[in-house]
C-alpha cells in the first residue's frame, strides 16, 4: 500500500487514528497505537498487521519491545530508521513516565491560597489583569488562565470565556482573580458588577463560585469572606 493513499483510502484496520479520536486512546491495541507511530506498513502488510507481528515476537511483551534497537527494529520490512526512530523514543517517554511522580495538584480552598498562588504573578503588574482558577470537586487546582490584560484602574472579563473555560476543563469550582496596581484593595463598583455577573452565570451553569480575590502587594480583599458571596 502506497504512503501516498489518502487516509479515506486506506484498509479499514489501518485507520487507528480514527478510531483514537472517536473512542480515545484507552479503546486501541498496542498494536493500533504503535501503527499511530509509524504511519504505514510495507506492500505486503498494513501498519498495525505489521506492529502485530513486531508485538508476536517480543512476546506481546512492551517492556520487551523497549529493549529493542535501532538495528533489531530495521530488520522488518518496512520498518526504516525513522519509524525505527518513534517507537524508540515512545517507549523511552513510558521508561520516563513511570519514573515520574505524579504532579500533586495544590488544594485552593480559601482566599489566603488563591492569594499565595498569584501574589507572585501580580505583584508587580502596573495594569490589571484578571485570572480564573479552575478546581475539581477536591478543590485541586485543574488550571490557572488569564483572561484579560487592562488599563491601570480596570480591566474587561468575558464572562462567556471564563465558563468556556471551566467546562472545556471540566472544573467544577472557579475562583476569580484579580490585581489593583493602585495596592488598593477595595474593590470598586466594576468589580462588585463582575461579581455578580460571574456569580449569576456560574449558578445557571451549576458551577461553584468560590471566590473573587482581589490582590495587591501585600494584602487582598476576598468577597466570600466578606460575605458578599
Amino acid at each position: 500500500m502506497s504512503d501516498k493513499l489518502a487516509i479515506n483510502q486506506w484498509d479499514e484496520e489501518d485507520r487507528p487514528r480514527e478510531k483514537l479520536i472517536r473512542l480515545g486512546a484507552e479503546a486501541l491495541s498496542n498494536a493500533e497505537l504503535l501503527a499511530i507511530l509509524i504511519g504505514s506498513g510495507n506492500t505486503e502488510e498494513s501498519a498495525v498487521a505489521l506492529m502485530r507481528r513486531l508485538l508476536n515476537d517480543c512476546n506481546n511483551n512492551l517492556n520487551t519491545l523497549g529493549k529493542m534497537n535501532l538495528e533489531s527494529l530495521t530488520a522488518y520490512k518496512g520498518m526504516g530508521p525513522a519509524k525505527a526512530v518513534s517507537i524508540l523514543a515512545a517507549c523511552e517517554l513510558g521508561k520516563r513516565r513511570g519514573r515520574e511522580k505524579v504532579e500533586e495538584r495544590p488544594r485552593i480552598d480559601s482566599p489566603q491560597r488563591i492569594y499565595e498562588l498569584m501574589h507572585l504573578t501580580m505583584q508587580d503588574l502596573d495594569v490589571e489583569e484578571a485570572w480564573v482558577l479552575l478546581l475539581n470537586n477536591s478543590m485541586k487546582l485543574i488550571k490557572k488562565t488569564r483572561l484579560s490584560h487592562g488599563g491601570i484602574s480596570e480591566t474587561s472579563v468575558d464572562v462567556r470565556i471564563l465558563l468556556k473555560e471551566a467546562l472545556l476543563n471540566n472544573a467544577t469550582v472557579v475562583a476569580l482573580c484579580h490585581n489593583h496596581p493602585s495596592q488598593q484593595t477595595r474593590p470598586s463598583a466594576d468589580d462588585d458588577r463582575l461579581t455578580k455577573r460571574v456569580q449569576e452565570a456560574c449558578k445557571i451553569m451549576r458551577i461553584h463560585f468560590l471566590d473573587h480575590v482581589i490582590v495587591t502587594d501585600g494584602n487582598y480583599y476576598s468577597y466570600q469572606e466578606n460575605g458578599r458571596l
